[in-house]
């Protein structure tokens, strides 16, 4: 009589480890690229927001804040913030991304056709 294979056999376990291993992967990689789209650049509704931001280094990166009516350049780095410069006159934003467009562009693709629910 043939005994069935173990299921804790050399070779279940290395698939069961590069399986562990490419999901840790797809989640890092679909991290990174949300991260550079920059999707929903404006942070904050009220009074204070960042408008736009520009990474120069893995911890450092320049901010334009707005502040009520004004602008400021901040940079951000290891050592905290610096102010660099108010603006004299403000940076105006071409139509700024929207977050809400992405969850509906999400939406949107849930609900494409050969889709299993």
């Amino acid at each position: 009589m043939v005994q069935p294979a173990s299921p804790l056999s050399v070779g279940s376990v290395a698939q069961l480890a590069l399986s562990l291993a490419a999901i840790v992967a797809l989640i890092l990689a679909v991290s990174w690229v949300l991260k550079r789209m920059k999707l929903g650049t404006v942070h904050g509704r009220g009074e204070i927001a960042i408008i736009d931001q520009l990474a120069l280094g893995p911890r450092e990166r320049i901010v334009l804040v707005r502040i009520g009516e004004s602008q400021v350049l901040v940079g951000v780095g290891a050592g905290g913030l610096t102010e660099l410069t108010p603006l004299a006159t403000p940076i105006a934003i071409k139509n700024p991304p929207d977050a809400a467009a992405f969850a509906d562009r999400l939406r949107e693709f849930m609900k494409r056709p050969g889709r299993v629910p």
